[in-house]
C-alpha cells in the first residue's frame, strides 16, 4: 500500500482499515489534480498576461456553456461520489456487529483504565481476540481525550458526561500503538499505551490467568442499592418510579409525547439529567446524581441497568 511506501502510517490493521485508507488516497489524488489543474492555470495566465507582453487585454468574451457545464459537472460528480463513499463508511462505523466483545475504557489525566466483562483490569493497555469484533464503550473523568489506534484506523473522543464508544476487529495479531489524540493537559504526551491482539486460545488464557475483581453490573448493582434508587425502581417500591427490566432499547414514552430509545446515553442522562426526559405517567421527583458518582460509577450503573434486560431476553 502507499501508506506502507511512503511510511505516512501503519499497516493497515482492522476490517475497516483499508476502506479508510482507499478513501483518505482517493480525497488526497482528487484534491491533488484539483490544485495541479488551478496552479497550472494561474501560472499560465501570469506568464501570458505579464507586464508589457503584447496579449491583448481587451476582454472579449469567449465562452462555451459546454465546456462550462462539462467541467463544472465532473467536478461535482467526483467530489459528490466521495462525500457518499465517506458518509457510507461513517454509517457503518455505528453499526456494531451482535456478537461483539464489549470492553469500558474511563480516559483520566493522563492513563487509560480498562475494564473487560470478567472484571480484568488494564491500565494504558488493551489485550483483544483477532477476528472477534470488540466494542469499547468510552467515557471520561475529568477533560476531553480520544481513543486513537493509528492501525486500525480509528478515533473517538471520550467526552465528560457523554456515552460514546467505537468498534474494531484486528485482522492480525500483534502490539499496536494507543494514543490519546486530544491535547488533555500538561502530560498529553504521555497518555498513551497499547493493543495487544492474540489469537483467541491466547486471549482466553490471559484473562484466566488476570485477577478478577466486581463487573461493572455487579458493582452497580450494588451502587444500585446503596444509592437508594431500588427503593424507587424495584417491584413494591415506597415510591412509583419507572421498572427498569428490559428498559434497554426499548420504546419510553415521555411526558412532552415524544417516544424515546433507552439506550445508554437516555440511561446516562436520566440518571444525571432526570427532569430532562420525564416518563409518562409519573412525576419528576427523581434527584439528580451528577457530582455525586464519578464516571466510573456512572458505568457501573448503566451496566447493571443494562444487566436486567439481558436477563429478561434469557
Amino acid at each position: 500500500m502507499l501508506g506502507q511506501l511512503f511510511q505516512l502510517m501503519p499497516g493497515p490493521s482492522s476490517t475497516g482499515a483499508r476502506q479508510v485508507d482507499f478513501l483518505f488516497y482517493s480525497i488526497l489524488l482528487a484534491s491533488l489534480l484539483v490544485t495541479a489543474i488551478m496552479t497550472f492555470l494561474i501560472v499560465r495566465y501570469l506568464v501570458i498576461y505579464r507586464r508589457h507582453s503584447s496579449r491583448s487585454r481587451a476582454g472579449r468574451k469567449r465562452r462555451s456553456l459546454a465546456l462550462d457545464l462539462t467541467w463544472t459537472g465532473a467536478l461535482f460528480l467526483v467530489f459528490m461520489g466521495l462525500f457518499i463513499w465517506s458518509a457510507a463508511l461513517y454509517v457503518q462505523r455505528d453499526q456494531v456487529p451482535e456478537d461483539a466483545l464489549h470492553i469500558s475504557a474511563v480516559g483520566k489525566q493522563w492513563m487509560w483504565k480498562i475494564q473487560h466483562p470478567g472484571g480484568q483490569r488494564e491500565i494504558n493497555a488493551l489485550h483483544v481476540p483477532v477476528g472477534r469484533p470488540v466494542v469499547v464503550e468510552l467515557a471520561s473523568e475529568d477533560v476531553i481525550h480520544s481513543f486513537f489506534i493509528p492501525a486500525f484506523r480509528i478515533k473517538q473522543d471520550a467526552v465528560p458526561g457523554r456515552a460514546t464508544r467505537l468498534w474494531f476487529e484486528a485482522t492480525r495479531t500483534g502490539r499496536f500503538h494507543l494514543f490519546c489524540a486530544e491535547y488533555c493537559g500538561s502530560e498529553h504526551s504521555r497518555m498513551r499505551g497499547h493493543i495487544v491482539v492474540m489469537e483467541p486460545e491466547e486471549y482466553a488464557e490471559w484473562l484466566s490467568n488476570r485477577p478478577t475483581g466486581e463487573t461493572l453490573a455487579v458493582k452497580g448493582g450494588r451502587l444500585f442499592t446503596t444509592l437508594g434508587c431500588s427503593g424507587c425502581h424495584e417491584p413494591g417500591g415506597t415510591v412509583k418510579a419507572p421498572h427498569l427490566a428490559e428498559l434497554y432499547l426499548s420504546p419510553v414514552a415521555l411526558e412532552s409525547g415524544e417516544i424515546v430509545i433507552a439506550d445508554r446515553q437516555y440511561i446516562r442522562d436520566s440518571i444525571l439529567m432526570p427532569d430532562h426526559d420525564i416518563v409518562a405517567g409519573f412525576e419528576n421527583i427523581m434527584p439528580s446524581f451528577s457530582g455525586l458518582i464519578d464516571e466510573t460509577e456512572l458505568m457501573a450503573l448503566v451496566a447493571y441497568i443494562i444487566s436486567l434486560s439481558e436477563e429478561g431476553a434469557e
